[in-house]
């Protein structure tokens, strides 16, 4: 029978395969830096709840600070609390929504260095490609997608017992 440790694992490797998420590097190899065209950089991309974004700068020579919209628009730094600058800053996208972030020194935001993002509710769970007349095939592999989940509640009940 196997152990418990390894039925633990089993369990938590099922749930981490279904719930992936993103970690976003703000500007990929460009990092966190005057110069940078974040808007373009985030054109492609799509957040959703459970995704990270990493700000990557020298420490003392940027920073970053979560603002409302309006302060985004104009480059305020109104409220200052929760300003990050390690140099290496991980924002955890827990809610869905607009978020608006600055560099807060100097004129950096003035000069582009500013990120506005859309956060959406949940990443979609992908369907697998369909050819014609497959409807059925479908079923049965959503049904064996719910198996999964069922054997999974099935061992972590086993690991309680």
């Amino acid at each position: 029978m196997a152990s418990k440790a390894f039925l633990i694992a089993v369990f938590f490797a099922m749930i981490a395969a279904s719930t992936m998420a993103t970690n976003y590097m703000v500007g990929d190899n460009a990092g966190w830096k005057v110069g940078a065209n974040y808007t373009e950089w985030a054109a492609n991309k799509t957040f959703y709840v459970g995704d990270t974004l990493t700000f990557m700068y020298n420490k003392g020579s940027h920073n970053v600070l979560k603002v409302s919209g309006p302060d985004f628009q104009q480059c305020l730094k109104s409220n200052t609390t929760g300003l990050l600058d390690t140099g290496n800053d991980v924002i955890n996208l827990a809610k869905p929504g607009k978020k608006w972030y600055i560099c807060a020194i100097a004129d950096h935001c003035t000069k582009g260095m500013k990120l506005v993002i859309n956060v959406l509710e949940a990443a979609p769970t992908p369907l697998p490609p369909q050819t014609p007349g497959s409807s059925r095939a479908s079923e049965i592999s959503s049904f064996k997608s719910f198996g999964w989940i069922l054997a999974a509640l099935a061992v972590f009940k086993m690991m309680l017992a």
